[in-house]
């Protein structure tokens, strides 16, 4: 009852608290949980549908009713990872917000278990508000999503509604989700107040995380060579760990790379701009890689699904093939087209985070005679870096993990390449678009003295 009563109060506090005036960390973290609960309520809604319809099929004796819901299966699982990390970020931003007060609390005397518990309320809180508000986005959604065709014929509403049920179920994941990502951004917290109070900075990336991109290459050497003698479901099981392999080495290999390209930068820097974003990757290349994974995962997403773009409906040799082909460019543009919102709603979740995060060091900036201007262009910075080498890493490593499978000559087709660059492209504006609403976000920080 302690913790509860503690917990209030500092929600109270929080609602007066004039260096965050509009309570912009709620409204963003509860953003980022509405559209991760929205996203994965529509992407069940429509497996559930093309389930249905297989089954209908597979009672009249269709030869492709088996196939819908395992082409949507692969495409859940491909999105599976950006949703889990937009719902992370939101839950981390909650934590992060407070870490300086928890921190404090915890000098005071407070135990672990109740730093956890008020932290673990505050994430749980804003993920049920924001996983209500999903639902009812997820609503609002439905019409336009039953346009979409699939199988010749477009989908009815009942179709793509889940059921109380799945609903209910999607609600607890998200919160699940939010508290557990929660205690895990914590841990500094409780380990060592006196450095987050003090804003320590945190332990550098070591080398060793290369070393997983040796062990992702020998399975799949060994995937290879087993998938020589596999056939039919064994096949689509190989691929689907191929991808799952890919993206996870990507996300240990990222933060790295953006660690030495922040060093390189500041090294070079010939302006007070390039010099503050070289700066700020190298000291915390973690949070900056959050900022821009999600455009590095619809890269990647971007890479595997524009094989698409080679199947041509023309060719099919009967109206049932020419169907089929018409429905995995239709699913493959849908995944980039999901994939790409999702990262730009996370870069501006995580990029207006930080503004918030930094709100102190960008005033002392600005009292010391920083130009706005200068600020601008070392948040812009701060973000165009890490973007182009987390295209450019992304890039590298789904050529190095599908060119195997696939063959190299895929990727050299004009239909594939221009697929791949335009989605990238796409994904790459909605990322600027979200960066570009952290900056408003900055200058309501430094207008209001935060």
């Amino acid at each position: 009852m302690t913790t509860l009563r503690l917990w209030a109060l500092l929600r109270r506090r929080g609602r007066t608290d004039t260096h965050d005036p509009a309570g912009l960390t709620t409204v963003l973290a509860v953003v980022a949980f509405a559209v991760t609960t929205g996203m994965a309520l529509v992407l069940l809604g429509g497996f559930l549908a093309l389930l249905a319809r297989s089954e209908a099929g597979a009672a009249i004796g269709s030869y492709d009713a088996g196939l819908y819901p395992i082409l949507a299966g692969f495409a859940v699982l491909l999105l599976l990872v950006p949703l889990t990390t937009l719902g992370g970020a939101a839950a981390r931003l909650a934590v992060s917000r407070r870490d300086a007060r928890l921190a404090a609390l915890r000098l005071a005397g407070a135990t672990s278990g109740q730093v956890g518990t008020l932290a673990v309320l505050d994430a749980v809180a804003q993920a049920v508000v924001g996983a209500v508000l999903g639902v009812a986005l997820y609503a609002a959604l439905l019409p336009a999503v039953a346009q979409l065709r699939f199988q010749g014929r477009t989908f009815e509403i009942a179709e793509l509604w889940v059921g109380a049920g799945p609903l209910a179920l999607t609600v607890l994941a998200v919160v699940l989700i939010a508290a557990w990502s929660a205690l895990l951004g914590l841990r500094r917290v409780v380990i060592t107040p006196i450095g987050v109070a003090a804003r320590t900075t945190p332990p550098g990336l070591r080398a060793m995380r290369l070393l997983a991109v040796v062990l992702a290459l020998i399975a799949l050497t060994v995937v290879q060579a087993v998938m020589k003698n596999a056939v039919g479901m064994l096949v689509l099981v190989f691929v689907v760990g191929v991808v799952a392999a890919g993206m996870a080495t990507l996300n240990l290999v990222g933060p790295f790379v953006l660690g030495l390209v922040g060093r390189a930068t500041a090294a070079r820097a010939r302006s007070a701009a390039t010099l503050l974003a070289g700066r700020r990757l190298a000291d915390d290349p973690r949070t900056a890689w959050r900022s821009v994974g999600g455009v590095a995962l619809a890269t990647f997403i971007a890479g595997a699904t524009s094989i698409v773009a080679l199947f041509d409906t023309t060719m099919a040799s009967s109206p049932g093939d020419a169907i089929v082909l018409q429905d995995l460019k239709t699913g493959g543009l849908l995944t980039l087209a999901i994939a790409g919102v999702l990262a730009g709603v996370s870069t501006g979740v995580m990029q207006a985070g930080r503004v918030i995060d930094q709100r102190s060091a960008y005033r002392a900036l600005a009292l010391a005679g920083a130009d706005t201007r200068v600020l601008d262009a070392a948040r812009g910075r701060e973000t165009v870096i890490p973007l182009v080498a987390a295209v450019g890493t992304a890039t590298v490593t789904m050529l190095m993990f599908m060119v195997p499978l696939l063959g190299a000559g895929m990727w050299l087709q004009p239909a594939v390449l221009l697929q791949f660059v335009g989605a990238v492209a796409a994904a790459v504006a909605c990322v600027l678009l979200g960066a570009a609403a952290a900056r408003g976000v900055a200058h309501r920080m430094l207008a209001s003295g935060a």
